[in-house]
């Protein structure tokens, strides 16, 4: 018996939560290692391909997931079937929105994501029973709403150079989210195709690829293929986002 407590458990934490970035840095962190051991219990990590949906616009939620690594994608659509992208997603945030039965948007894999997911009933248990953790969902909520806000100023009032350029940054600092200022250079790979992009920031696809060469052309990125973007210096496109 003791030996096999030894394999499921690390001084305390279950090995599925050990090793956990989101333990540290996202909503599971306001939990005891007792508290992790029963949502360990009925927690489930697994892979979302691009392109999965993984929960749908007015979907009934039955589970909640930390991102663990990867982008999901949130969007809205319109009664006649048009879509808007509305946000992304990095790791540890939270999908779902607890206290709602349906979901208010639809999530969907923009990259390979890792998740660990849990049932509905088990997130909102643990609210009641530990506050931290409550208190931690809504910090995450009020910062998404933060978010939302300063992205409503880029979309109304940045130039199309400042959004391209804002968006570059929100994912250079995102994927290095231990790192403020996200260091340089950052390389990664673009979670939305040109088209997306063009949707997210309200301008067109031939608008983004002129903003991308650009910034190219003044040596603040290096693109190779199309999606593969290295932010040489961090200093400039912070500049160039007007922030």
């Amino acid at each position: 018996m003791l030996s096999l407590r030894k394999d499921i458990h690390t001084a305390g934490i279950p090995v599925l939560c050990a090793a956990c970035e989101a333990r540290h840095r996202g909503v599971c962190g306001a939990l005891s290692p007792e508290q992790l051991v029963e949502l360990a219990k009925s927690s489930v990590k697994h892979k979302a391909p691009q392109g999965e949906e993984l929960v749908g616009d007015a979907e009934r939620v039955e589970r909640y997931s930390n991102v663990m690594s990867g982008v999901v994608k949130l969007s809205k659509t319109l009664p006649d079937g048009r879509q808007q992208i509305v946000g992304l997603q990095f790791a540890p945030d939270f999908v779902g929105r607890p206290f709602r039965s349906e979901s208010a948007v639809t999530a969907e894999a923009a990259t390979q994501v890792d998740l660990c997911s849990f049932p509905r009933q088990a997130i909102e248990r643990m609210m009641e029973e530990q506050p931290d953790f409550e208190h931690r969902l809504l910090k995450q909520t009020l910062r998404e709403l933060d978010q939302a806000r300063d992205w409503m100023v880029t979309l109304g009032r940045k130039t199309a150079s400042e959004k391209v350029a804002s968006f570059l940054l929100m994912i250079a600092r995102n994927i290095s989210p231990a790192a403020d200022p996200a260091p340089s250079p950052t390389t990664f790979d673009l979670p939305l195709s040109r088209a997306e992009i063009a949707d997210f920031l309200g301008l067109t696809i031939e608008t983004v690829s002129r903003q991308l060469t650009r910034l190219r052309t003044d040596g603040v990125i290096r693109i190779e293929g199309t999606r593969r973007v290295t932010v040489v210096d961090i200093d400039r496109l912070v500049a160039q986002a007007g922030d």
